[in-house]
């Protein structure tokens, strides 16, 4: 055997040492802060350090029932801690709510018999799981799955699971509710006992509600058979605790008036950015895009050097919304606040397992401009909840019909486009309602979410700065007294006034807080992150592509073409590049009129632009038709393996053009159509036909 030299020895010590090291980085040195440390949003179980055995964690808070939830904007984390409060009221059970991303699933083969696990599954995009689900999804999908006592598949290792199971889809696309019906598949594959019958709800046909509340009374009928259980009367039991805290001021530092989270609290924002942790960005630039008075469609550019945010073209920017002050004052008003607006207020968990949606110490005012969905409509068992608190019985016989009665609850409340506050105060001709407790709205009202905008910039030309392409929506139904008013967009347009010189900017009657808590948004600032899209061009720019975008559709293709022309100017052979884009009028609603031309230019021939104007002749034009009128040349270039993309209304517009194209590939190539709906999905699967849609 050799002998060790001098330089041998040192050699290995830093080898040893090296190794040392990185196996116990960010165990006993270098690690790392949680920044969301200090924020309540994510105060139970796992997420505080505790256990990830989900039966470990039900036996030590004397839990029989976990309802588990996945979901992308909020609402399907909204039924499953309805479905919770539900069941223990009216039926006595012991719920507790639970983040699917938070627990471990390899033990759910030593689930009792004695429990139940509620599963309230969104589908996101086509077909695939939340981002909270996906590992659920994997391992309960997988064709290898193994659980803690080594059953596998065969083996039937869930017989003692008794499970519910309801859906959030959207019928517009092509995978509706698949991953209520493959996790379905899966626990029934897995021997697990399914009580009652997979719900699934309809967000593209507007019945979601209605759905969930069908669905839910034959499920809780076989639940209690299942069970053994007993109903009972449901009184109102509140899941959290709201404290008053007179003796503190809402100027305290550790009082948080909105912020979302310790870091923003202590003024030392810090990334990473993301759906739980917000950049305060500054607008480099706003302006008007639409030539017209009675329609806003704004452009903005939203700065985000420095920040670490970084984005590839296709993208989504989310906008944190802040309810307007208009909304704020009736609120507060009508259940008799308005005068207790900056009262301090602790709220906690009655229950271990209960997550407050979020920070706390904080006060009524933070709560409703920050954190609650305010606006948004009004959801049938939350009226019959609140009936038990009306101010007198002529309104509480009222509250309890349009709770029991589908038909007359849409008469008098869906159809006129109210919110809660205005629901209450229709009521009761403004007069408040001091009875009903504020718990109720923190576990009844949706935790605001933020909104996701196709980001119309080429990361590759401008990665510091985030485009957005946005029009201020207004709502409004024949013969309805309240016209919805778009929270976000309207709150896009305050800003942009304010960047424009209006001191006070009160767009359609809606004023915002623009500084926002504590004037951290000084200036002109909105909080943002940035979500990841599957929505891309190919990566070899010399494929051709196809693009169908009406409207604000069009936004994510400006990036696309955006890029495609700075391939061009660097030399770069780039494929030919065709955009369907449709609008009312020329000289109203051309988006990026001028820009077209430039890109025009520099990508020559390779760019077509096809506009349908819908309202600038005798009859009217839509991109439907510009397909129709070249069909020849969307085969041709399909049939080079052209990628297809489509992006806006999901319900009328991708729908249709998704029939249009197979029709068109049927008729330019002597095929039945059955063939070419068969291409059509194949085209799909391979990721060569993608949408950016929305409901």
């Amino acid at each position: 055997m050799a002998q060790l030299d001098t330089l041998d020895i040192v050699v290995l010590a830093v080898l040893l040492v090296g190794t040392v090291a990185y196996f116990t980085k960010g165990t006993y040195w270098a690690k790392q802060a949680d920044p969301y440390g200090g924020s309540l949003a994510h105060a139970n179980g796992a997420k505080a350090g505790k256990s990830r055995n989900i039966i470990e964690k039900m036996e030590e808070s004397g839990k029989n029932c976990v309802v588990f939830y996945g979901s992308q904007t909020g609402t399907a984390e909204d039924y499953a801690s309805r479905l919770a409060k539900e069941g223990s009221s009216r039926f006595g059970l012991k719920t507790m709510v639970a983040d699917l991303e938070d627990y471990d699933y390899e033990n759910l083969d030593t689930f009792p018999e004695d429990k139940v696990a509620m599963f309230v599954l969104a589908t996101y995009g086509e077909g695939e799981p939340t981002d909270n689900a996906v590992e659920f999804y994997e391992f309960i999908h997988g064709d290898d799955v193994a659980f803690s006592e080594g059953g596998g598949a065969d083996d039937k290792p869930l017989g003692n699971l008794k499970y519910v199971a309801f859906g959030l889809g959207n019928n517009t696309y092509e995978h509706y509710n698949s991953m209520v019906r493959n996790v379905n598949a899966s626990l029934e594959k897995l021997g697990a006992q399914r009580v009652g019958e997979a719900g699934e709800g309809d967000d593209g046909a507007g019945t979601m509600e209605e759905d969930f509340l069908a669905w839910k009374e034959p499920m809780w009928a076989a639940l209690v058979k299942a069970m053994d259980l007993e109903e009972r009367e449901a009184v109102y039991e509140p899941v959290f605790d709201v404290v008053e805290r007179p003796e503190m001021d809402a100027e305290e530092d550790e009082v948080y008036l909105g912020e979302p989270n310790k870091n923003h609290l202590n003024a030392s924002q810090k990334g990473p950015y993301n759906a739980h942790n917000p950049y305060i960005a500054p607008i480099a630039e706003s302006k008007e895009v639409f030539n017209t008075n009675d329609r806003n469609c704004l452009h903005m550019e939203i700065d985000v050097s420095g920040s670490g945010i970084t984005y590839t073209t296709g993208d989504h920017i989310a906008v944190w919304p802040t309810n307007a002050g208009k909304e704020v004052d009736r609120f507060l008003t009508v259940l008799g606040l308005a005068d207790k607006r900056h009262m301090v207020i602790s709220v906690k968990g009655l229950d271990p397992t209960a997550k407050v949606p979020f920070p706390s110490p904080t006060t009524y005012d933070a709560v409703v401009r920050y954190h609650m969905e305010i606006c948004a409509p009004v959801s049938r068992q939350f009226v019959s909840t609140l009936a038990a608190f009306s101010p007198n019985e002529t309104i509480k016989a009222e509250m309890v019909k349009m709770g029991s009665d589908k038909d007359y609850f849409h008469e008098k409340v869906a159809n006129n486009n109210l919110n809660i506050a205005q629901l209450l105060e229709t009521l009761s001709e403004r007069a408040p309602w001091p009875s009903i407790p504020f718990s109720a709205f923190i576990e009844g009202l949706h935790k605001i979410q933020p909104r996701y905008y196709s980001i119309s910039s080429s990361s590759a030309v401008q990665k510091d700065k985030i485009s957005i392409t946005a029009v201020v929506e207004s709502l409004a139904k024949p013969g309805a007294p309240h016209i919805v008013k778009g929270v976000t967009t309207n709150y896009l347009l305050a800003l942009k006034q304010k960047q424009h010189g209006a001191p006070e900017p009160d767009p359609h009657g809606l004023n915002y807080a623009l500084t926002g808590p504590r004037n951290k948004y000084d200036g002109i600032h909105v909080p943002v992150h940035v979500r990841h899209s599957n929505f891309k061009l190919p990566s070899d720019p010399s494929k051709p592509i196809i693009m169908v975008g009406p409207g604000t559709g069009v936004a994510p293709f400006r990036g696309f073409v955006q890029e495609r022309a700075a391939h061009a100017r660097a030399g770069e052979k780039v494929g030919k590049t065709v955009l369907f884009f449709g609008c009312r009028r020329k000289s109203e609603d051309f988006l990026y009129e001028h820009e077209w031309d430039q890109y025009k230019k520099d990508l020559g021939d390779n760019f077509v632009l096809h506009v349908a104007f819908s309202r600038d002749g005798p009859k009217k034009v839509y991109v439907q038709h510009k397909m129709k009128e070249n069909a020849a040349e969307i085969n041709e270039l399909l049939q080079q393996k052209a990628y297809f993309y489509v992006c806006g209304d999901a319900a009328n517009m991708a729908r249709e053009v998704n029939t249009l194209l197979a029709q068109i590939i049927a008729e330019q190539r002597g095929l039945p159509e059955s063939k070419a709906e068969e291409i059509v999905r194949s085209m799909r699967s391979a990721n060569q036909y993608q949408e950016d849609v929305w409901s």
